[in-house]
């Protein structure tokens, strides 16, 4: 064993409920297989962005009893022992993955339909990329991540190439949300 691999060896993996936990006492995070990535919160400039994109996508998916739209700090509980959850910043999941009378207290155990992130100004574009595909390994089978900075929508698929949406243009809701749409513009108002 390494000394590296020692040091891990001695490090107390958390749990989900652990987090729950530190959650409730102001702790701000996410785990990766036990271990907590604390996370600072992004601003105003972001915190606008989430509330324009859950907005419109709960009033679309609620209008059509299609599924829950969730934002911030819900957390995804991904991988198990050692535990892995992680919160994006708005995430839409089917009524075929959560019943829409669901009561979920702790974190939902179904992996989201559509997954939004926005990058933050301290994110890099590789942090970006990797987020997304973090997200299509586990099962979205659509990830929108925004940057702020160019007012630019990327949109991931598992196996597609990554198209690059701007102001003038459309986000549209493609087999996941038949019949979404709204204005990139929009998301920046």
């Amino acid at each position: 064993m390494s000394t590296a691999d020692a040091g891990l060896a001695d490090t107390k993996l958390l749990t989900a409920d652990d987090l729950l936990r530190l959650s409730a006492e102001g702790v701000r995070g996410e785990l990766v297989r036990g271990v907590l990535h604390e996370t600072m919160a992004a601003g105003h400039r972001h915190g606008q962005i989430v509330v324009n994109l859950a907005t419109e996508l709960n009033l679309f998916a609620r209008a059509k009893r299609l599924g829950t739209v969730v934002a911030s700090d819900s957390g995804v509980w991904l991988e198990r022992d050692p535990d892995t959850v992680r919160e994006p910043d708005v995430a839409y999941t089917s009524a075929d993955k959560i019943p829409l009378d669901a009561e979920i207290d702790g974190y939902a155990e179904a992996v989201p339909d559509l997954v939004v992130e926005i990058v933050s100004p301290s994110d890099s574009r590789r942090w970006a990329r990797d987020r997304a595909q973090m997200w299509l390994g586990h099962g979205a089978p659509l990830v929108w991540i925004v940057h702020t900075d160019t007012r630019t929508i990327d949109v991931y698929r598992p196996d597609s190439a990554t198209s690059t949406l701007h102001e003038d243009d459309s986000l549209n809701g493609q087999d996941v949300l038949p019949g979404f749409t709204c204005s990139v513009s929009s998301t920046f108002a």
